[in-house]
């Protein structure tokens, strides 16, 4: 793994992949997989910005298999038009029907008051952490159709400070915007982790691996805090403690394409504490390996979303799981 880059992706020709987030490490994530010859749907809430992103991607690679969908992960509603779009084979003609690849990359950060989703989430962990939790639900039919299937889940390094806080999920008594991103990407690995045990209980054949790109140079903290917020203008002034993006979307690349990448996997940079470098194994907090925890979060989240995945033989032998009528 040492040194690991984009150069080292084998070839997907014949592959298919959905990344969320048209920006960013989702854009250098999309760039990287359509140059190794995968069909790559980028899915976002922005019309304008897939279209630009998309137009980017052929500027870069004539040859690019890439599509963008509409996509709101703060809408149940959008989430499910998005997977309905994909079994009809809208955006999968070209692939029989099956996806390879499932990037859950999109997200926001810390913005300074709280805010809903459509369906009344906490913006972040609507967005971040539940939206993607249904849309997995909702696509992993079509995942098990594909003979390798992965999919690679974004965490970060803020999920180290991450709790859940089951009382307040939705951080409707106190909002701190810090504390309720943490406890968004600490669900996300959480759910990285849990899909994998539940994909071998259940005999899914998907690998479940998840990621975080370090201490980035993207636009979640302009985007989220806003460009005059402290954490704002860090990113603009001291740009240069941030990594450039396509660097950070290495580990994100490695889990979703290298060979030697295991399911139940976590990757990060290699240096400075996991904010800067090439892939290497992430350390995993120690809060993030509470199976009932986990379980606990699951079985919330299927309530919440009303998207359910099948029960494992364990689970249906423990009562733990609702399955959909």
């Amino acid at each position: 793994m040492s040194n690991w880059n984009a150069s080292a992706i084998p070839s997907l020709q014949g592959k298919t992949a959905v990344v969320t987030g048209t920006g960013g490490l989702g854009l250098e994530c999309a760039i990287a997989l359509a140059r190794a010859g995968a069909h790559v749907i980028l899915a976002g809430r922005n019309a304008a910005r897939g279209a630009a992103a998309s137009s980017h991607i052929r500027q870069a690679i004539p040859d690019a298999k890439v599509g963008f969908e509409a996509l709101d992960l703060a809408s149940l509603d959008s989430v499910e038009a998005f997977a309905a779009r994909l079994h009809l084979g809208v955006a999968l003609s070209a692939s029989g029907g099956k996806l390879d690849l499932l990037i859950n990359n999109a997200g926001v950060m810390t913005p300074p008051q709280r805010r809903q989703t459509a369906n009344g989430f906490e913006l972040q962990l609507g967005t971040n952490y539940l939206g993607h939790f249904a849309l997995t639900a909702q696509l992993l039919p079509l995942l098990r159709r594909a003979s390798e299937p992965r999919v690679v889940t974004v965490s970060s390094v803020a999920a180290r400070a991450g709790a859940l806080n089951f009382e307040d999920l939705q951080s409707r008594r106190a909002y701190k915007p810090m504390v309720a991103y943490s406890q968004s990407k600490l669900a996300c690995l959480m759910f990285a982790l849990e899909l994998q045990r539940r994909s071998d209980a259940g005999h899914w054949g998907v690998r479940s691996i998840a990621a975080h790109p370090g201490v980035s140079r993207t636009d979640l903290l302009t985007n989220g805090a806003g460009p005059w917020s402290a954490a704002g203008l860090a990113r603009r002034l001291l740009w240069f403690l941030f990594q450039p993006t396509a660097q950070g979307a290495l580990p994100t690349l490695y889990a979703a394409t290298a060979a030697a990448a295991r399911g139940g996997g976590y990757y990060g940079p290699d240096r400075l504490g996991e904010t800067r470098g090439h892939p290497t194994e992430a350390r995993v907090p120690t809060q993030a390996l509470d199976r009932a925890q986990a379980e606990r979060l699951w079985r919330t989240s299927e309530q919440l979303t009303d998207s359910f995945f099948p029960a494992t033989p364990a689970a249906q032998a423990a009562g733990a799981d609702t399955v959909r009528p």
